[in-house]
């Protein structure tokens, strides 16, 4: 398991596509077979569903493009009005302050300052992050052209797959009938979690857009797309975009107004996130699809380590796969008690040592009219006997004898 893992991590440039791959053919899949039940051919539905996807991807990137760009080329002044209302908090703080240049009374030219060690770094590392940035776009495009042709070809082919899968299974019905229904069933959880869950962050996106827009932060679309696709990852994704949010709040001097007007946004998406995560979200997705809290949180950090933001977000649909498969084999399914979200509340700790009750009550106990036998038992008849003959004492049957 332990090489497993690792192979995982060093074979993402593989693995990660193909896995992204058969997640939207999951989710993408029931559209394919309805097309295909009104006579469009599969090869025909899938480019259809693709192209829809690319192009509303492109599109969306393209409307992004433009407040990056801003963001970017105000980069170096945003970080400096930054660094300067850091400089302004480091210094009421005594010992954290920058270093101060010294007055000298001689009239010999004074000593420059010496230099901030945290603008330094920033100035060091800014052309390094630039050409790191560069190569991680490079390898997102490449892997995002890979996910789209091999997306294509898992729907065009969905059918094939999945009945060449099952015909290599032993021939017995039952064992078919569980793994397709198990198949089935992760494909219907993962296809309603994925649609909701888009549905809503496109809605938290919308409300984030025009709550920046009310505290005055420049290009708010922008902030609430990113808003909606960090929503994408639980629990990691909101502290991110709190971040941003601050930082995008001191690069814009929101900090001079005071300190409200530079905790407006974080605080306002937190009361956002904080309905929808609360309120919006198990409403929609409901109990079927809940999950532990603190298993969706374990997956999101062990994929996020393992794939970083791409396998975050694919976090949930995996638990929730591991989950229906969990369902429906008996050696797994005390994984899919840990997995499953319930709120019923837990059983006291001393009724689980409690002895177990007997089914039936003691012979000794009084006897309860519920548990009277619906059938009545012969009772023997006395015989007549004779004046010399010695009487016959009838014994009580063996029914009669256990009887309360």
């Amino acid at each position: 398991m332990i090489a497993l893992v690792f192979l995982l991590k060093e074979a993402s440039a593989i693995v990660l596509p193909v896995l992204v791959a058969l997640i939207l053919t999951f989710v993408l899949a029931p559209a394919v077979r309805t097309m295909r039940h009104h006579g469009i051919p599969e090869s025909v539905s899938a480019a259809m569903l693709v192209t829809t996807v690319v192009g509303c991807t492109v599109l969306s990137a393209a409307l992004l493009v433009d407040p990056l760009a801003q963001w970017w080329q105000r980069a170096p002044v945003a970080v400096s009005q930054a660094l300067n209302q850091v400089d302004r908090w480091r210094a009421a703080i005594p010992g954290f302050g920058p270093p101060q240049e010294r007055r000298s009374s001689s009239r010999a030219a004074a000593p420059p300052p010496p230099a901030d060690p945290v603008r330094e770094r920033i100035a060091s590392e800014s052309v390094a992050l630039t050409a790191q940035a560069l190569g991680i776009g490079l390898k997102f495009l490449v892997s995002t052209a890979a996910t789209t042709i091999l997306l294509y070809f898992l729907l065009a082919s969905e059918h094939w797959v999945l009945s060449r899968c099952i015909e290599l299974l032993p021939h017995r019905p039952r064992l078919r009938a569980v793994v397709l229904g198990g198949l089935r069933a992760a494909q219907r959880d993962i296809s309603r979690y994925v649609g909701s869950v888009s549905v809503i962050n496109i809605g938290v996106g919308l409300v984030v857009s025009g709550t920046m827009w009310f505290v005055d932060l420049p290009n708010p679309g922008f902030w609430g797309a990113l808003a909606a696709l960090f929503n994408f990852i639980p629990y990691l994704g909101p502290l991110i975009m709190c971040g941003l949010l601050l930082a995008a709040s001191l690069a814009a001097s929101l900090g001079d107004a005071g300190f409200a007007a530079l905790a407006a946004p974080v605080l306002s998406y937190l009361c956002i996130h904080a309905i929808e995560s609360n309120f919006v979200t198990p409403m929609v997705i409901g109990k079927r699809l809940s999950m532990n809290p603190l298993s969706v949180l374990l997956s999101v950090m062990f994929w996020g380590w393992l794939w970083g933001v791409a396998g975050a977000v694919l976090a949930v649909p995996l638990l929730i796969c591991l989950r229906s498969i969990s369902q429906r084999n008996r050696r797994m399914r005390p994984v899919a008690v840990y997995l499953r979200g319930s709120d019923r509340p837990c059983t006291p700790l001393s009724t689980l040592l409690r002895p177990p009750r007997l089914p039936y009550p003691h012979p000794s106990a009084h006897p309860s009219p519920h548990l009277q036998p619906t059938t009545s038992l012969p009772v023997p008849v006395p015989t007549p006997l004779a004046d010399d003959a010695a009487p016959v004492v009838a014994r009580p049957n063996a029914l009669e004898q256990h009887h309360p």
